[in-house]
């Protein structure tokens, strides 16, 4: 079995951004060598996420818009004793979950006809690392 790994930062210029990674995570694929298997794609941070989902601005506005009405900004939030002010960040992740597990098939990511890859961005304007592992033959 193969396997390989790569790390990427990202620093988004905004609090929440949505980062599309589909070209990113296909190009570590190509590198690997790996033509059946899977790849693990997954922020390295408590309050980033990655999806799957369509890459349609529409779209990503609505998500967006949900996630804020599920876990809004609040000044309460019992986190933010801490001294962070991130809570809401921290909750937005439970809601996207933090990693996915994509096939590979024919040295390719196997994905649908409108499904793309998304790094979420909940507590931005600093480095933040995301690993792409594959696994296979």
């Amino acid at each position: 079995m193969k396997s390989h790994t790569e790390y990427h930062t990202f620093n988004t210029r905004k609090q929440r951004e949505y980062v599309l990674i589909t070209d990113m995570v296909q190009s570590a694929v190509g590198k690997s060598g790996i033509q059946e298997g899977m790849v693990l794609v997954s922020a390295m941070h408590i309050t980033a996420g990655v999806f799957v989902n369509d890459a349609e601005s529409g779209l990503l506005a609505d998500i967006d818009e949900w996630l804020e009405k599920l876990a809004p900004y609040r000044d309460d939030y019992r986190h933010h004793r801490t001294g962070e002010t991130n809570g809401d960040a921290h909750l937005k992740n439970l809601l996207v979950h933090h990693q996915v597990v994509l096939p590979i098939t024919k040295g390719r990511l196997d994905l649908g006809p409108w499904q793309q890859v998304y790094y979420a961005e909940f507590d931005g304007r600093r480095p933040k690392k995301l690993i792409i592992k594959a696994l296979g033959e």
